[in-house]
């Protein structure tokens, strides 16, 4: 027999604990257990597990540069940001229909830091979040039509459009078939229509994006969604690296 927690003290892998007689009560070690399966769940890779609020770092973004978008510094947008990747954690909290929520700037700017910091406190509280690269949900979308695949594209379409909360991550210049762009805009549309909070990373300003995904989905995007920008002068994963190399 399979057993559920073979490293618990506790409950010696039976997932139960023997109060008396009669009575009996999970384990302790089950609710770890269905935190732990919600973050494999939400397709979360393990470096993205490390991304919190608290180790999010103002020092790469740059208290003089300013971005010719909206003339703010790098450093006053990318605090912007992160108080408001902080408050869609609050609002989702009190309200399952809250705002959603995108992220926009160049390669290396924290877009997807901030994201995954969101995915990680809501999945720490409970709540029921799908995390997706976007290039790789459209590959599994069409995996699916191996009849080897043990779900359909029904099943990953429906997950897509009514998960509790949506992250989808790089949204960016790829090359979208017409295919494609009807997936985006049918997850989109159903997210907008049905008020399901979603958070959305991409490299694209708003009319780059409408030249890629479709002027409807970009429409509805900016609908739902409140925009925020981060700017960096350098990649901060190349910034890390260089660091790193030169403690060594």
């Amino acid at each position: 027999m399979e057993r559920n927690g073979d490293n618990c003290p506790i409950c010696n892998g039976r997932g139960i604990v023997i109060i008396d007689t009669e009575r009996a009560a999970p384990c302790k070690c089950m609710a770890q257990k269905k935190v732990q399966a919600r973050f494999r769940n939400a397709k979360i890779s393990r470096e993205m597990l490390n991304c919190r609020f608290n180790q999010f770092s103002s020092r790469y973004y740059s208290k003089n540069l300013r971005d010719h978008f909206n003339g703010k510094t790098y450093y006053d947008n990318a605090a912007t940001a992160f108080a408001a990747a902080q408050k869609f954690v609050r609002d989702v909290r009190e309200n399952p229909h809250a705002d959603g929520l995108i992220l926009t700037g160049p390669v290396g700017s924290g877009k997807t830091f901030l994201a995954c910091a969101i995915a990680n406190a809501l999945l720490e509280e409970g709540r029921e979040v799908l995390f997706m690269v976007v290039p790789d949900l459209l590959d599994q979308i069409r995996a699916t039509y191996d009849h080897a695949n043990s779900y359909t594209e029904q099943d990953l379409m429906d997950t897509a459009r009514e998960v509790g909360v949506l992250i989808l991550d790089d949204l960016g210049a790829h090359n979208y078939t017409d295919w494609a762009r009807n997936k985006l805009y049918s997850i989109i549309n159903y997210r907008l229509n049905n008020a399901l909070p979603t958070v959305i990373t991409t490299n694209l300003d708003l009319a780059e994006l409408e030249e890629y995904v479709g002027e409807r989905t970009t429409s509805r995007i900016v609908q739902m969604c409140k925009i925020h920008r981060l700017v960096v002068e350098t990649d901060i994963r190349i910034t890390k690296r260089r660091e790193k190399d030169s403690a060594h």
